[in-house]
């Protein structure tokens, strides 16, 4: 009972006048059946009472307490009786209770709502906004907020009675697997923001449709059904799903659908999706992928070039999964194959053009029909016979022209060529490159033993290490020249069936040994420079640039120390060897054999005089001796002087021969 009821049982007003919020309330627009009987019952025993009761004179206050004490003693009727009756057809309400209410009227701003109490309540239609279909009688949930309010009215919220039971009902979903209603409030990175009994819930992008939706904003606003897929409690996150309806609408469209699938059946079909690797069509409830092998006969880089989004064609039924609800499709299948189409007179030998559609190391594919492919393999785009890249040749959408080397219409491959269009050039390869011919060739690469050499493209030829130079003792031919560098050479041999050339560098001067053999004879001395020590030997740089071995021991000085690098000494030539190009020298001996020498002619000066005679030629060859010594030590210039140099010391040789035999005749 409220304050105002209590103040007028207090003052005594009329009987009729206990509850003016009734008497006034516009109850012509609502049934209240259960509050009429009430009433009704209520009306007829008030009257049964006052039919007892003497005419009094009603004050303006009226008095309960004069009342009992003059007329209340015979009485049936108390105070206390008529507030418990009238108590009893209200419901007991508090304050911050949740309560189940029926929903009497409904305005454009409110809904007037019966909880059983003495007065309606009203809430803000703005809470009913995530259910657009709610209809009078429906039973809610609302929030008593005052029992009271300044204007006598019950204050309710239903909004505020569905967050208090919110984290229940969502938790109830989830369990029961329950269909609920929510409110799309707006858009949000990645999805919606739904209200679902007064939570915020997220809606990600991916769970609103089966199909890809490009448009969010059309959701916003909207009422739609969804289920509970995912609760965070610790963060009070609930994440929910409207896609998760249709799919299991849709799994009994696929069971149905796949029911009635047969290979080879075609269907019209309408393009969901397209990726990198395929399309997505959409059978009428059921999705099937074409893979971008089944799109088109021909080489494909990206479905789009083949479909468009929401583009209605034609597929056929390849393959099917019953248990994984998998649907293969084809494009490509509808059409007759493009090799059955080839033209019946091609063959081997013919020569085809077409374009470069893909292109790899080994190779590149080359189109000459719609889904006809040759492969043009890298050894078959040049004579050389170099590893190469075909990328070095040919690039992706490259009209070529090509020469058919295979054809195999039941495998459907062919293989192409291009260097076939040139002429092979080891066809007159003994009239282009006579043995004994000389050439410029290009370095390619190098091995152990020797330089590979390019002279025109397919023409290719070893240099071995040992002939590159006559003098210079080579460990590696990388020592000697540089990749990419031009070389002369000349042709030492041909191997036509191998498609070998044996090419030499050294031979394009003549051989210096035969003139070596007479300049670096044994016990003669030259000039030379140490080039390297080691615990086998040292490295003598000589005259002419020819290169002399020295032992260690070899090195010793006069004065007893050990010669070092790049210090210049005379040598002495302790052996030479044609044959093995090896001339090996001594410092030590130059000196020594020097010192006896001298030692001898000290002895020979002391003896008598008779033997002067008999001395004589010996005198004279020391002096021939010692001229060519001298000869030898000078330095002569480059090895192309070394011929001329042999010649002279010929002709003198044959002049002092010739002098001799005059001077004996």
């Amino acid at each position: 009972m409220s304050k105002n009821d209590q103040e007028n049982f207090d003052s005594g007003s009329e009987v009729e006048n206990l509850n003016p919020e009734l008497e006034n309330s516009k109850v012509e627009d609502v049934d209240f059946e259960e509050e009429e009987d009430i009433e009704e019952e209520f009306v007829e025993e008030i009257d049964e009472e006052l039919a007892l009761l003497p005419v009094v004179e009603v004050e303006e206050e009226f008095d309960w307490d004069k009342y009992e004490e003059e007329f209340g003693k015979g009485s049936k009727i108390k105070k206390q009786d008529l507030v418990a009756k009238y108590a009893d057809t209200l419901s007991a309400i508090r304050e911050n209770e949740v309560l189940i209410g029926t929903v009497l009227g409904i305005t454009s701003r409110e809904v007037v709502v019966n909880i059983g109490y003495k007065s309606e309540g009203i809430v803000s239609l703005n809470e009913f906004r995530y259910n657009p279909d709610l209809k009078i009688g429906e039973k809610v949930e609302v929030y008593v907020e005052n029992e009271e309010d300044k204007n006598g009215q019950l204050v309710l919220s239903h909004k505020k009675a569905r967050a208090l039971r919110s984290w229940d009902r969502v938790n109830e979903a989830l369990e029961h697997d329950e269909v609920i209603k929510g409110f799309v409030k707006c858009r949000t990175k990645g999805g919606m923001i739904v209200d679902v009994f007064g939570i915020e819930a997220f809606l990600p992008g991916s769970q609103i449709d089966v199909k890809p939706i490009r448009d969010y904003d059309v959701y916003v606003g909207k009422t739609m059904e969804f289920k509970v897929v995912k609760i965070n409690h610790e963060f009070k996150n609930v994440v929910v799903s409207h896609k998760a309806l249709i799919e299991a609408e849709l799994e009994q469209q696929k069971k149905e659908i796949i029911s009635k699938l047969e290979k080879g059946q075609i269907l019209e079909g309408t393009v969901k999706n397209i990726t990198s690797y395929g399309v997505f069509v959409d059978l009428g409830g059921v999705d099937g992928l074409i893979h971008i092998t089944d799109l088109s006969w021909g080489r494909v880089n990206h479905p789009e070039e083949i479909v468009a989004l929401d583009q209605k064609i034609n597929v056929a039924i390849l393959d099917f999964d019953d248990e994984k609800k998998r649907i293969a499709l084809g494009l490509k299948q509808l059409t007759k194959h493009p090799w059955d189409s080839l033209d019946e007179n091609l063959k081997v030998g013919d020569k085809v053009k077409g374009r470069v559609v893909v292109i790899a190391d080994y190779g590149a594919f080359v189109e000459i029909a719609t889904g006809v492919e040759g492969l043009i393999h890298v050894s078959e785009m040049s004579w050389s016979q170099h590893l190469r890249s075909a990328q070095e040749f040919l690039k992706v959408s490259d009209e070529v022209e090509a020469v058919i080397l295979t054809l195999d219409r039941d495998e459907r491959k062919m293989s192409l060529g291009i260097k076939q269009l040139k002429t092979d050039p080891w066809e007159n390869i003994e009239t282009k490159y006579p043995v004994n011919s000389r050439h410029a060739a290009k370095v390619r690469n190098f091995t152990n033993f020797g330089v590979f050499v390019e002279i025109e493209e397919g023409v290719d030829g070893l240099i071995h290490i040992s002939d590159l130079s006559w003098t210079k003792k080579i460990k590696h031919p990388s020592e000697f020249t540089n990749n990419g560098e031009e070389i002369e050479v000349v042709v030492l041999d041909i191997d036509k069936e191998n498609r070998r050339l044996s090419l030499g560098h050294k031979q394009l001067e003549e051989n210096p040994w035969d003139v070596f053999e007479t300049l670096f004879t044994v016990d003669s001395i030259h000039e030379g420079t140490i080039l390297s020590i080691s615990e086998k030997g040292a490295i003598i740089a000589l005259p002419y640039g020819v290169e002399g071995t020295a032992m260690p021991r070899q090195l010793v000085k006069e004065d007893g120390s050990v010669a070092q690098v790049e210090e210049k000494l005379e040598f002495k030539v302790v052996e030479f060897s044609k044959t093995s190009k090896k001339i090996i020298v001594s410092h030590t001996k130059a000196y020594e054999d020097e010192r006896k020498a001298e030692e001898a002619r000290k002895k020979a000066a002391n003896k008598p005089a008779n033997t002067a005679t008999n001395a004589e030629p010996k005198v004279e060859k020391k002096g021939q001796k010692k001229v060519k010594l001298n000869l030898e030590k000078t330095t002569l210039g480059d090895i192309s002087d070394l011929a001329e140099l042999k010649s002279r010391l010929e002709a003198k040789e044959e002049e002092e021969e010739e002098d001799d035999d005059t001077s004996n005749n």
